[in-house]
């Protein structure tokens, strides 16, 4: 019997019929079902669809992006070692990197994606170099190649964030990058009901992953979740035009607008990287930033909650259209020191019509 959709092996140790059997899996859990923390056939089966996406060798799936973020890191630095992270980067990683200064690992944050910045920060002991093209929140974007030439040139190990553009728009491998992450709680996933990450890499960089930061630390993806993404990456396509389309026509909108002062999408004519974003990404996904003029906290605080239709929350790459700020009201020393603007605003968009969107929109901002 073969089934329209894969079953879920919701399940954590696996039977053998022999006890000969079971210690041959248990000398290597990495080719056998033992225990759903190494191997699972549920999980195994998005794995395989996300390491064929990216173009990679091989691919674990974890319980959250974080957990992938960590696996990546640990499985590529060691005491004494040091990290340059490219531009604005998801703040929670920000903070794990400072976390893992307790271990005599030290970080520099380059507050621009040029290729001088980064090689004017390379120290001996840099190992890491970690970038999110486009940035988080600015949406400034990455030369990849140039990065991972650099890298290469000096030994360094490369990993890039994919969540934005997702393997349909963009394939670091592609481009010499060493690891690729996900948090698959985006547009992977696709429906706001899923918390997962991804490493893909060589077989080679996945085999000691496994074997260490998968299997050691214990941040494995579930079964049932493993069954939510595999249905997310079969209508990704399809919600990717539609959050593409979407995007593009809000953010168009929104650079015409008299109370927006800039729209930091990189599908827009107006962005000052726009030519280098056409040519490595094959299409733009529905999350970008916007600017009110001459306004804080508080007017960000009173746009936002005349919107009607677009959601306040965290997170994106659903179908809901969600928005947020990173400026807070109490934070603004914090924004100054990250060279983030008071006034920006981020804003994922859903599949809902467009006209919708728009109108929204324009109602907030008058």
């Amino acid at each position: 019997m073969s089934a329209a959709a894969p079953p879920i092996y919701e399940t954590a140790p696996f039977f053998f019929n022999s006890y000969d059997h079971y210690t041959e899996a248990a000398n290597d859990e990495k080719t056998h079902y033992v225990y759903s923390r190494g191997k699972n056939p549920t999980v195994q089966i998005v794995e395989e669809m996300l390491a064929g996406l990216e173009r990679g060798g091989a691919c674990k799936c974890f319980a959250s992006g974080m957990a992938a973020v960590s696996a990546a890191l640990m499985s590529s630095l060691a005491a004494g070692d040091h990290i340059i992270l490219v531009g604005h980067i998801y703040e929670t990683t920000v903070s794990l990197i400072k976390y893992l200064t307790k271990f005599n690992i030290s970080y520099t944050i380059v507050h621009s994606t040029s290729v001088s910045s980064v090689a004017g920060a390379l120290k001996p002991q840099t190992r890491v170099i970690f970038m999110e093209s486009p940035t988080s929140f600015t949406f400034d974007i990455v030369n990849i190649p140039e990065i991972t030439e650099l890298a290469k040139s000096k030994g360094i190990r490369t990993i890039i964030d994919n969540s934005w553009a997702t393997p349909l728009f963009l394939k670091p491998l592609e481009y010499g990058v060493d690891i690729v992450v996900h948090s698959a709680s985006k547009y992977l996933g696709g429906h706001n009901d899923l918390v997962a990450g991804a490493v893909i890499s060589s077989q080679h960089i996945m085999d000691r992953i496994y074997e260490e930061e998968y299997e050691l630390i214990g941040g494995s993806l579930g079964p049932f979740e493993a069954w939510l993404l595999i249905r997310g990456l079969r209508t990704l396509p399809l919600r990717m035009d539609a959050h593409q389309k979407n995007g593009l026509a809000v953010a168009r909108f929104l650079s015409e607008h008299p109370a927006v002062s800039k729209v930091n999408h990189p599908g827009l004519p107006s962005h000052p990287q726009h030519e280098l974003a056409s040519t490595q990404f094959k299409g733009y996904s529905g999350l970008f930033s916007f600017e009110l003029k001459d306004s804080g906290y508080e007017e960000i605080r009173q746009m936002v909650n005349k919107l009607q239709l677009i959601r306040i929350g965290v997170s994106w790459g659903s179908a809901e259209s969600q928005i947020i700020s990173p400026n807070y009201g109490y934070n603004q020393q914090d924004l100054k020191k990250q060279h983030m603007p008071e006034s920006l605003i981020r804003l994922a968009v859903g599949h809902e019509p467009a006209e919708l969107l728009i109108q929204d929109l324009n109602n907030a901002l008058s």
